[in-house]
């Protein structure tokens, strides 16, 4: 099984003011999810590439835990910037 969750292709506009693509690499990111494994448990893909570099990205496989954590490291970093964290 896989399936896609969620992904968001990079926008110029989410460079942060003052820096360029040059500086800057732009990056989009997918989430999916996979048991196309050998002991067939499901994981969390995250695939993160720089633009214009398509299949030459990085790709986590992630299981429960360490998708729970990276998902508490990043709400985490919402509530210290002061944004809601949300659920």
């Amino acid at each position: 099984m896989r399936r896609s969750i969620d992904d968001y292709p990079f926008r110029s506009a989410d460079l942060p003011p003052g820096f360029e693509e040059a500086e800057l690499a732009p990056v989009s990111w997918a989430v999916a999810i996979s048991d196309d494994y050998d002991d067939a448990l499901p994981r969390v893909i995250l695939t993160v590439e720089e633009v214009g570099s398509a299949g030459r990205g990085l790709v986590a496989h992630l299981g429960p835990d360490i998708a729970r954590r990276l998902r508490g490291a990043i709400r985490d970093a919402l509530a210290e910037m002061g944004e809601e964290p949300g659920r």
